[in-house]
């Protein structure tokens, strides 16, 4: 089977400028993983989930014993006050990003006149959930793991 006949055709996508919240909002409203970005005709690269988480990132916690002075008892609280509130701004702010900040640059993409199981070998071996489909440099579908699932078990219903 080739992936032209198991790929979405005619994806979703967003561009390079599109705000962040707003990529977000095409991924939650249609049930998404992931939006091929474009930049004019051209896949620029590929926003996902873990696009997003990554940007929620935080620090790790020290693993170091750390015993407050009589002082530190009464400024831990107020430091403590002031990192939740730069915490909340950074979360604003995410969402005001361009997708392009955020956005995987380096995208595995397939063929439509490609296998089928040399696409799913692609996805395995990379770790990746979704294939953005070309025809020479235009984007002509998307392949998902969810595609290959159901072509397989429709090529074998039949």
């Amino acid at each position: 089977m080739l992936v032209s006949e198991a790929m979405t055709k005619n994806p979703l996508t967003c561009t390079v400028d599109t705000p962040l919240r707003e990529a977000v909002a095409i991924l939650r409203q249609h049930h998404i993983g992931g939006l091929p970005v474009m930049d004019g005709e051209t896949l620029a690269g590929i926003i996902t989930e873990s696009d997003v988480i990554a940007q929620l990132e935080t620090r790790k916690m020290s693993d170091d014993l750390w015993l407050p002075s009589p002082l530190e008892i009464i400024e831990v609280p107020i430091r403590e006050f002031v990192n939740w509130e730069k915490t909340k701004d950074a979360l604003r702010n995410i969402g005001d990003l361009p997708v392009k900040k955020v956005m995987t640059h380096r995208v595995v993409t397939a063929t439509g006149d490609m296998d089928i199981e040399a696409a799913a070998a692609l996805m395995l071996k990379g770790g990746i959930a979704r294939l953005p489909v070309l025809d020479g440099k235009r984007l002509v579908g998307i392949l998902t793991r969810a595609d290959i699932v159901q072509a397989v078990g429709a090529s074998y219903s039949n």
